[in-house]
């Protein structure tokens, strides 16, 4: 009797302890489960500072920025694009995305807005899980999020800006390991060339003017782009001691600087002959000696994508051609939208 009461004792004790090893497993694996979801968040901080999160990889991107797009399609991403900015129906950008996705060729991808409109209405119509805009484009930001539409505000003030989009966006669109290869090959690409000049010492560096296509006397200094482009090739920004982004100058500005090299942003307008021939700049000694150049069209260069190192590679063999005369331009261009745009992208 007693014997079988002990046996009664130890099999309650028993169905006790697995049933409390059953509870437990049940938490920690609802533990786990909250753990794995927590890890799976996807968050990302805009150029505005504001923080999004998103619980999977966006699927339906509205992107008004034409060199933001650029970065989609060189993710492979453009599938999740369902709207994108109106001057991607225009040239001199129109033929290259034709040749990245038949909806633009056909003209079939919705064009909600650009840098200086947007109709609220039509992105909202799209059901896009986010736009990413520019971040100055602040009344069409509170439009939109006050609609709750998630936005993604983008300002670029030098080449990490560059990176850290290109980042964002692998983020976003779960391809942040292409996103880093393609960053630390176009880094790598700046140190290949950087080590050809790497000995030039600063005040041997060629004064560099740079010429927007929107006047002669704009250009960029210290906080921008430009300043990086030009430090990057090996040049001297003639104006890189001031700290505007953007600055309308007075030509006897420009004389006093009197740069060695002039590099023009691309003007369907004006050519550097235009420039050699005008007169007035002859007194700038770049001028005098014809070192007046001009970037090619903006997909192949722009400076607010990865796309900076053609133009790096340009400038540096308009600075230095002593050090660069090995280097086919056009065989480089190719090698970049081979690598960027996993060789989708071939120049006629």
């Amino acid at each position: 009797m007693e014997a079988a009461l002990f046996l009664l004792v130890i099999r309650q004790r028993f169905l006790k302890l697995s049933l409390l090893v059953i509870v437990f497993s049940v938490f920690l694996a609802g533990a786990g489960s909250h753990v794995f979801a927590a890890e799976k968040a996807i968050t990302v901080t805009d150029f505005r500072g504001k923080t999004i999160t998103f619980q999977k990889p966006v699927s339906r991107i509205v992107c008004l920025i034409e060199s933001t797009l650029s970065g989609l399609y060189m993710l492979g991403q453009e599938q999740r694009v369902v709207g994108i900015p109106a001057n991607v129906y225009q040239n001199p950008v129109f033929p290259y995305y034709a040749k990245l996705d038949e909806r633009i060729r056909n003209k079939k991808l919705p064009a909600p807005g650009n840098w200086d409109f947007v109709s609220i209405e039509s992105v909202i119509a799209l059901k896009p899980d986010v736009v990413i805009i520019w971040s100055r484009q602040t009344e069409v930001i509170a439009a939109l999020e006050e609609r709750g539409v998630r936005v993604f505000g983008v300002f670029i003030s030098n080449r990490d800006d560059v990176d850290r989009k290109m980042i964002a966006l692998g983020r976003m669109t779960g391809s942040k390991t292409r996103a880093e290869r393609l960053v630390s090959h176009v880094r790598d690409e700046v140190r290949r060339f950087s080590a050809r000049i790497a000995d030039v010492p600063a005040s041997k560096r060629p004064g560099v003017y740079y010429m927007w296509a929107q006047g002669n006397l704009e250009t960029s200094c210290g906080s921008s782009t430009v300043n990086d482009l030009i430090t990057m090739s090996g040049g001297r920004n003639v104006c890189g001691h001031l700290p505007h982004e953007h600055l309308v100058v007075k030509f006897e500005q420009v004389i006093g600087w009197n740069p060695d090299v002039i590099v023009m942003w691309f003007n369907a307008r004006k050519d550097p002959a235009d420039v050699i021939a005008d007169e007035q700049w002859r007194l700038v000694k770049a001028v005098r000696s014809k070192r007046v150049h001009e970037l090619p069209e903006v997909f192949l260069c722009d400076l607010w994508t990865l796309k900076y190192i053609h133009a790096v590679k340009m400038v540096a063999k308009w600075t230095h051609p002593e050090r660069f005369r090995d280097i086919d331009l056009k065989r480089e261009e190719q090698r970049m939208l081979d690598m960027l745009y996993g060789g989708r992208l071939k120049k006629a």
